[in-house]
C-alpha cells in the first residue's frame, strides 16, 4: 500500500476549475456588481441591448502619448473594474465595462512607431479596424512582467560552454530534429518500467494496435490518468486525452472493479460521490482508445509509464516529458514546474481539489511541441536548473512545486506586485498567455501561436498573445534606412511645385495665396526653368493636398498656374497613399481646418466652433522651437457621421466668403510629433550604407508586416462581439537604437456602432 501511495504522489495533477458562474437573467433596474469581470459573449447577449461597451479616448494632439503605467492601469481596470485598487483611467474611459466579452492583448515584439508608418499600406486591417491609437515610449520590461508575469526566461543567462554541458544538449545535440528523434527506444522503455509486449507482468495487457512506424509527421496525443487505491494497488479512475491541437477528445471517469480503499482526492480529485453513478469500466476505455488512436499515433505524457500501467495497455511510440527535459543524475522536473518555467502556465493548484488530467495532458503535449519546435539548444538556454534554484531560494516550494497563483508576487522597487494574469487566475478568471519574445522567430512557430490563439482566445476572459519577427528583419541598419527613406518620402509629399509665373512675380503675394491652406515651411523661386516656378513645402499633408486641389488652374499674379507634387520614384504611389489615408478609420473622425487666427487658442476655438455637433476636442499645433501657434488646427469628432456633417457646414461657410479652409484629415494626428522627434534624432535619419541593405530586404520586411496584419485579422474575426482588443507595437530600447512604441485599441463592434450613430 505504501508503495502504491508513493506511485500516486509521482503523478501530479491539478483540477483547473473552468466552470464560469452562469449569469441569470436580470431586471434592467437591478444593479450589476462591479466584480463580475469580463463576461463571455453568451452572457452579454442576455443584457440590455442598449448598454454596449464603447470607448472614449482622449489621446489627441499633444496628449497622444501615454506611458506603460497608464496602459497597465487601463488593462487592469478593463479586466477587474474597481476591484484590487483599479481605477478608471482619464485618457480612455470604458463605458459599460461590465458588458465586455473579454480582453485580448496582442504584442508584436521588436516593432514600433517607425515600422507602422513605414509599412502603413501593409497594415490594411489594423488601420481599417482600430480607430483609437496612442504613442508609447520604447518597451519597458517591467510592463510585460506586471502584465503576464513572464519574467523567468530572460533573467537566467547561460554561457555557450554551459549549454554544451547541459544534459539535454548532451543527449540530443543542439540542432532541431523531428519528433521521431525524441521517442523512447525499446531499451529506454524497458529501463523506465514501461509495459512491453512479452514481459511477464504484462501478459494480460491490451495493445493499442498502433503498429505502423512513427515518423516526424505522426500525430501527437497528450494522455494523463488519475488513479485511486484498491487492494490491487493503483487502479484507473479518470482518463483524459487531447489531440495535437490541444482539443480534448476523451475525458472519462472509470469505475474500478475492486472496492476503493483510498480515493487520494488531493491528487486525483476523485470522491465517492463522483464515482457513484459511473458505469464505464477499464475494458470500455481500452476499446475506445484502440478505436481513437491512429496506427502511427505518438502518446505524450509526464511519467507516462504509470498511466499505461493503470490502463493495462501497451503502446510502442512514446514521448515522456519527464525524460525529454533531461536532468543530471537521473532526476526529473515536475510537470508543474515545467509548465510554469517553459510555457508560462500555472497548473495543479494546492487547493486540495486534485489535479485536472485534461490540463495535465495538454501541458505535457505543449511541452513536447515546444521542445520539438525550438530544439534542444533553445530549451537548454532556458536554464531550468537555475530557475528551480531561484524558486527554492525565494521560498517557492520544494522539488519544483510552485505556490498557487494568488500567492505569487514579485519584489520590485515600489513593493510587491502581482502580475495581472496572476490576479485574474486567482479570481477564477480563465486567462491565456501565448508566444514569447525571441531573438529569432520562424514562420512555423508564429503559425502555431496563431492556431492556438484562434482556438483558445475566444474561450478566455483575458489573453496575451505574443508574436516576434525574425531579428534579421529589424536590424539597426534596416531601421536607419527605413527611417531615412520614410522622411524623404514625407518631405516629397509635403512639397508642391507651381507655375509658370511671369518674370515680375511677387513672391510675397504668391506666399499669401498658398499660406491660406496651412503653415509653409519654406518657399523659393526656381529660376532654372524657362518661366519662373516656385517650390512650396508645407508642414502637413492636408495643406499640400488643399493647395493641389484648389490652386491647380487658378490665376495668381496674372498667371494661370499648374500646381503638382514632384514626380519621383519615391512618390509614385503618392496618390494611392493619400486615398488610403482618407479611408483610415481614425482620420474619418478628424477634420483639418486652416485659416485660424494667431490670437486664438484651443478653448477659444472650441467655443467658437461649438455649433458643430459632437466636437470632442481641438488640437492647435505649435512651433516646437518658439512655441508659436500655427494657422491651422485639427478637430476631433465623436463619430464619422458627425465629422462629415461638420465638414459640410465648414465648406458652406467657405463658399460664403469665410477664410477657413477645411478637409478630412489625412495626416495621422501624432505624425507631426514623430517627425519633430525624428529631426532631433540623427540615428533614425542617417542613411544606411547601400551595401548593408537592399530593396530585397525591405520587401521581406513588408511581407512580414503584411503577415502580421493578416494574423491580427484572423484572430479579430474569431473574437466574440464586445471584446476589447489592444494591439501593441512596443518598439525597443537598446544601446544601439531606440524605437518608440505604438498602440491601437478598439472594441469589436464599436466601429459599426460609431458609423451608424
Amino acid at each position: 500500500m505504501a508503495t502504491a501511495t508513493q506511485v500516486m504522489k509521482n503523478k501530479r495533477k491539478h483540477e483547473g476549475n473552468e466552470n464560469g458562474e452562469t449569469l441569470q437573467k436580470m431586471n434592467k433596474k437591478r444593479k450589476i456588481s462591479q466584480g463580475n469581470g469580463c463576461q463571455k459573449e453568451q452572457n452579454v447577449a442576455v443584457l440590455s441591448k442598449e448598454k454596449k461597451p464603447r470607448l472614449s479616448v482622449a489621446t489627441f494632439g499633444k496628449g497622444c502619448e501615454i506611458d506603460y503605467d497608464q496602459l497597465f492601469e487601463f488593462l487592469k481596470y478593463s479586466a477587474l473594474g474597481k476591484q484590487c485598487g483599479a481605477t478608471q483611467p482619464s485618457w480612455c474611459r470604458i463605458h459599460h465595462r461590465r458588458h465586455l466579452a473579454g480582453v485580448v492583448v496582442v504584442v508584436l515584439h521588436e516593432v514600433g512607431q517607425l515600422h507602422f508608418y513605414q509599412s502603413y499600406l501593409q497594415f490594411k486591417h489594423l488601420r481599417k479596424t482600430f480607430r483609437h491609437r496612442f504613442l508609447l515610449p520604447p518597451l519597458s520590461n517591467d510592463f510585460m512582467e506586471k502584465l503576464s508575469g513572464a519574467r523567468m526566461k530572460g533573467n537566467c543567462q547561460i554561457t555557450s560552454q554551459e549549454v554544451e554541458k547541459n544534459p539535454i544538449v548532451e543527449k540530443y545535440g543542439e540542432e532541431c530534429q523531428g519528433l521521431s528523434r525524441y521517442l523512447l527506444t525499446p531499451e529506454e522503455m524497458c529501463s523506465y518500467d514501461y509495459p512491453l509486449e512479452g514481459c511477464e507482468n504484462c501478459s494480460h495487457f491490451v495493445p493499442t494496435c498502433c503498429n505502423s512506424p512513427a515518423t516526424d509527421k505522426s500525430p501527437l496525443f497528450g494522455l494523463d490518468c488519475e488513479m485511486c487505491l484498491t487492494d490491487k494497488g493503483s487502479e484507473l479512475t479518470r482518463i483524459s486525452v487531447v489531440d495535437s491541437s490541444g482539443q480534448c477528445v476523451m475525458d472519462e471517469l472509470v469505475k474500478p472493479k475492486l472496492p476503493i480503499r483510498n480515493y487520494l482526492t488531493s491528487y486525483s480529485g476523485i470522491t465517492e460521490k463522483l464515482l457513484l453513478p459511473v458505469t464505464i469500466t477499464l475494458a470500455d476505455i481500452q476499446a475506445r482508445l484502440r478505436d481513437l488512436l491512429p496506427a502511427d499515433a505518438v502518446l505524450v505524457g509526464h511519467s507516462l509509464n504509470f498511466d499505461l500501467r493503470a490502463l493495462e495497455m501497451v503502446h510502442p511510440h512514446v514521448i515522456d516529458t519527464s525524460l525529454l527535459f533531461a536532468r543530471k543524475g537521473g532526476r526529473r522536473f515536475k510537470l508543474k514546474f515545467l509548465a510554469e518555467a517553459v510555457l508560462g502556465k500555472e497548473i495543479q493548484h494546492d487547493d486540495g481539489a486534485g489535479h485536472n488530467p485534461t490540463e495535465d495532458a495538454r501541458s505535457a503535449l505543449e511541452l513536447a511541441q515546444y521542445f520539438i519546435d525550438k530544439g534542444p539548444r533553445k530549451v537548454a538556454e532556458l536554464n531550468l536548473e537555475t530557475q528551480l534554484v531561484g524558486q527554492r531560494q525565494a521560498g517557492k516550494g520544494k522539488n519544483g512545486v510552485l505556490p498557487t497563483q494568488k500567492n505569487r508576487v514579485q519584489k520590485r522597487t515600489g513593493g510587491p506586485i502581482q502580475s495581472l494574469l496572476d490576479i485574474l487566475h486567482s479570481m477564477d478568471q480563465k486567462t491565456l498567455l501565448l508566444g514569447e519574445e525571441s531573438e529569432t522567430a520562424s514562420y512555423d512557430s508564429q503559425h502555431q501561436v496563431l492556431q492556438r490563439a484562434l482556438e483558445e482566445v475566444p474561450r478566455s476572459s483575458f489573453s496575451v498573445v505574443q508574436f516576434a519577427l525574425d531579428s534579421r528583419h529589424v536590424t539597426s541598419t534596416l531601421t536607419a534606412a527605413g527611417g531615412s527613406k520614410m522622411r524623404r518620402k514625407l518631405d516629397s509629399m509635403l512639397t508642391v511645385y507651381a507655375g509658370p509665373f511671369g518674370k515680375d512675380v511677387c513672391l510675397k503675394s504668391v506666399k499669401r495665396a498658398f499660406k491660406r491652406y496651412g503653415h509653409i515651411r519654406s518657399i523659393r523661386i526656381i529660376p532654372e526653368t524657362f518661366k519662373p516656378h516656385i517650390c512650396v513645402q508645407y508642414e502637413v499633408l492636408e495643406a499640400a493636398q488643399l493647395a493641389v486641389d484648389h490652386l491647380n488652374g487658378a490665376k495668381i499674379g496674372g498667371s494661370r498656374i499648374k500646381v503638382q507634387r514632384p514626380i519621383t520614384e519615391i512618390t509614385l504611389d503618392g496618390e494611392r497613399l493619400v486615398k488610403e489615408l482618407e479611408k483610415d478609420a481614425e482620420n474619418k473622425t478628424i477634420i483639418y481646418l486652416a485659416g485660424v487666427g494667431k490670437t486664438q487658442n484651443e478653448a477659444d476655438l472650441q467655443e467658437e466652433l461649438g455649433y458643430l455637433k459632437d466636437l470632442c476636442s481641438v488640437f492647435l499645433p505649435r512651433d516646437p522651437g518658439t512655441g508659436r501657434q500655427r494657422n491651422y488646427c485639427f478637430l476631433k469628432f465623436q463619430t464619422a457621421k458627425s465629422a462629415t456633417e461638420a465638414l459640410a457646414a465648414l465648406e458652406e461657410q467657405t463658399a460664403q466668403g469665410s477664410k477657413l479652409q477645411s478637409r478630412q484629415a489625412i495626416t495621422l494626428p501624432y505624425l507631426h510629433q514623430w517627425t519633430s522627434s525624428v529631426n532631433q534624432n540623427g540615428t533614425l535619419l542617417a542613411a544606411a550604407p547601400s551595401h548593408l541593405h537592399s530593396p530585397l530586404q525591405e520587401e521581406v520586411l513588408k511581407k512580414a508586416m503584411k503577415a502580421f496584419d493578416c494574423r491580427i485579422r484572423k484572430l479579430y474575426q474569431r473574437l466574440p462581439n464586445h471584446t476589447l482588443c489592444v494591439v501593441l507595437l512596443p518598439g525597443k530600447d537598446r544601446l544601439s537604437e531606440s524605437i518608440p512604441g505604438f498602440g491601437l485599441l478598439g472594441i469589436k463592434g464599436e466601429n459599426q456602432l460609431a458609423i451608424s450613430s
